[in-house]
């Protein structure tokens, strides 16, 4: 059981602007933000969500590129017992439609970089109102700037009660088994469980730069590279955009960057570069930590060899946990390994009928402790599903060894995990399906050479229809985010099935690798 220092996140910032108020926060481009600083950027807008009607427990919507105002809406937003909705801001406009009309958003906070598929939500959502965070040029009674808060509403403030711990905090969207997202609910309690954790596995202290250049919405970016190093009065570098990644090594070599956070295939591709002698001469990067699929042994063996400083740390999460769940020790990594759970954590493998199974034996991950979601938001069954008695399946497959470390095995899931992203098959065999002249259809994820997976999409067209996939990718790309586009489509006379007419995906998966379908 943990001590916690805080009950929520402002009371974080509360302190740290006490304690140390000169102390830089936020390292972004030129600019430096105190923590003093950014307690005030809060309170102001704060005091403005106050003023246009939000109350506690309403929803606040996020689409939003890393910056500044990311962090200041976030803290804003549950400062006054709002609930912040962080999302993924690859997605298109109709899927940001039924993410918002399912939580319920009152208000979306948006980048203008967005616009074009955020502007017109108002219609066809719950939104009542944009605060857009950077210039927009079509500002009315619907539509707010954030840069031009009125300042008169420094003296607004009228705070119903603050968040404790056990309350809502945020709500991130994951995948679910319909195809649609689901909203997993994560208190307070939940995502300090995971800083603590991280804190102590870490062993961070305010003296630690954190770079982040992943995308700030993703919840394992916003948990381990935003909220904890907030939560240990440490400071951030906030890089807008990992492209190009020149930028990110400048800016690690520049601002001193001691922890970095990145996915298998940028550090695949960091292995390969070629990068300029003082980089690796004068960076004071201690800790590389990677998520979202596991890296060869080989690529751990040559990196460790290149970065002698450094050392590169696996973890494994979820976001229905907060989302970091394991992590291997700065004193004991295992190759292949997602490492020891965090501390107050609980990982068990069980079998199919949820018995614990020996060392060594592949089962089903299952996870307690403070980490584990609410629930799902208006999914009581998909809920029940999932958390058992306090224990949370995770639909992964996964063994134990002796030590305790634990080793991912593969997916209970048919999720495809692509650059760090997750992407539910479902979701685009969907969209595919209401494409005129498609008969069946399947989409699978294959591993490539830097251990990534490819989107991959297997169609059946009705017959004596001759379907071009020019036009099937025009028509993808209107209804899907990029990073869910297939790699590769194929047209197949018939797809496999079992006798239930349920197609054989395991069978298309080894004809691809075997060579026995190719493009046509």
């Amino acid at each position: 059981m943990f001590d916690y220092k805080y009950q929520n996140f402002y009371e974080v910032i509360e302190a740290n602007a006490k304690n140390d108020p000169k102390k830089t926060a936020i390292f972004i481009d030129d600019k430096k933000v105190s923590y003093l600083k950014l307690k005030q950027n809060i309170d102001t807008f704060a005091r403005f969500l106050e003023f246009s009607g939000i109350k506690s427990e309403d929803r606040v919507a996020m689409i939003i590129g890393n910056s500044e105002e990311f962090v200041v809406s976030l803290f804003a937003i549950t400062k006054i017992g709002a609930i912040a909705v962080p999302l993924n801001t690859f997605l298109k406009k109709e899927e940001f439609e039924y993410i918002l009309n399912d939580c319920g958003a009152k208000m979306l906070v948006s980048s203008a970089a967005f616009a074009s598929e955020t502007k017109d939500l108002l219609k066809s959502t719950t939104i009542e109102k944009i605060v857009w965070t950077d210039k927009y040029d079509h500002l009315d009674e619907q539509n707010y700037s954030f840069t031009e808060i009125d300042i008169s509403q420094e003296t607004y403030e009228r705070l119903q009660k603050r968040p404790s711990l056990g309350d809502l905090a945020c709500i991130v969207y994951t995948s679910g088994t319909t195809g649609k997202p689901k909203g997993a609910m994560l208190s307070y309690r939940n995502i300090f469980s995971n800083a603590i954790g991280g804190a102590e596995s870490f062993q961070i202290t305010e003296k630690d730069r954190f770079i982040v250049f992943l995308p700030m919405f993703h919840s394992f970016t916003l948990s381990i590279m935003v909220l904890l190093p907030m939560f240990t009065c440490s400071s951030i570098v906030i890089v807008r955009s990992v492209f190009p990644f020149a930028n990110v090594l400048k800016q690690t070599l520049l601002k001193q960057v001691t922890i970095f956070l990145g996915v298998p295939t940028l550090y695949t591709a960091l292995l390969k570069a070629k990068i300029p002698w003082y980089f690796m001469w004068f960076n004071k990067v201690r800790i590389f930590i990677s998520g979202s699929a596991p890296l060869s042994e080989q690529a751990l063996i040559d990196f460790s060899a290149k970065f002698k400083n450094a050392t590169l740390l696996e973890g494994y999460g979820l976001s229905e946990c907060s989302p970091a769940v394991c992590v291997n020790r700065l004193h004991h990594q295992k190759p292949l390994s997602v490492g020891l759970p965090l501390p107050g954590y609980e990982v068990k493998i069980v079998s199919d009928e949820m018995m614990e199974v020996k060392t060594g034996i592949v089962g089903e991950i299952m996870i307690k402790g403070d980490c584990v979601m609410q629930g799902y938001l208006n999914r009581p069954d998909a809920t029940d599903e999932t958390i058992i008695n306090g224990w949370l399946l995770s639909g992964d497959l996964g063994k134990k060894d002796e030590d305790g470390f634990i080793y991912i095995v593969d997916r209970k899931k048919d999720l495809i995990i692509s650059k760090g992203i997750n992407i539910y098959p479902r979701e685009i065999e969907e969209v595919l399906f209401k494409y005129e002249g498609v008969d069946s259809v399947a989409v699978i994820g294959l591993r490539d050479e830097t251990k990534d997976e490819d989107v991959l999409a297997f169609i059946q067209p009705k017959e004596g229809v001759a379907l071009q996939e020019m036009e099937i990718r025009k028509y993808l790309k209107a209804h899907l985010a990029n990073f869910k586009l297939p790699k590769h489509i194929y047209f197949v006379e018939e797809l496999p099935k079992n006798a239930t007419g349920k197609v054989l995906k395991r069978v298309l998966k080894e004809k691809v690798q075997e060579g026995l379908i190719s493009k046509k």
